[in-house]
């Protein structure tokens, strides 16, 4: 389970937020373009070495990435346009924010490909569920919110505990788990649709 599928549970919590972000005048594709530009900070963040800036804007990416969807459905206006845009933006801040952790050297490029495309498999497997007809599909070991979580964990880490473990640093060796973890996320993702659709 990941904490994505918590996503419906959390409205007593965001509702506040998102009456003020309302009243404020800003719109869901606000939040969604600003969830752009602070993954592009975190990307750059961390290739600099300012881990700390990264896992600030790592954390307002997750907060415009929960806001954007809730601010429209509570303005009635969700619609397709809307989704598709939050999943193209959440797919680039996935690359900008990950790629700029391994050119920061936290790990070689061979370990970051194996854990870019990790990430990337795992969440295009949960949305081409709904290309197939199976619906989307959100399982697995996973999720995007873990990744934005495992993400701050582990530079607060580098930042109070810094050092290296077998040559890799705290998120050397997150992506490490992003890479076994996001394959077997696919993996199990593509099992559960592959079922589905054996089952219609």
């Amino acid at each position: 389970m990941t904490l994505d599928q918590f996503r419906p549970h959390m409205q007593g919590i965001v509702q506040p937020v998102v009456n003020l972000v309302r009243k404020i005048g800003i719109t869901p594709n606000g939040l969604t373009a600003a969830s752009f530009f602070v993954s592009i900070l975190a990307g750059i963040a961390f290739y600099a070495g300012g881990v700390a800036f990264g896992v600030a804007m790592v954390a307002f990416n997750a907060i415009f990435d929960a806001l954007d969807g809730a601010l429209a459905r509570d303005m009635g206006i969700a619609g397709p346009y809307g989704d598709f845009l939050d999943h193209v933006i959440d797919r680039y801040a996935d690359i900008f924010i990950i790629t700029g952790i391994i050119a920061g050297g936290a790990a070689s490029w061979p370990i970051g490909v194996f854990a870019l495309t990790g990430v990337l498999m795992s969440s295009y497997l949960g949305t081409q569920a709904q290309a197939v007809g199976v619906g989307r599909y959100y399982g697995g070991i996973l999720g995007r919110a873990d990744r934005l979580v495992l993400i701050m964990i582990a530079g607060v880490l580098t930042i109070l505990i810094p050092g290296e473990i077998y040559g890799l640093n705290y998120l050397g060796w997150l992506l490490v788990i992003f890479g076994i973890l996001g394959h077997y996320t696919a993996a199990q993702r593509f099992a559960h649709v592959w079922r589905s659709i054996g089952d219609k």
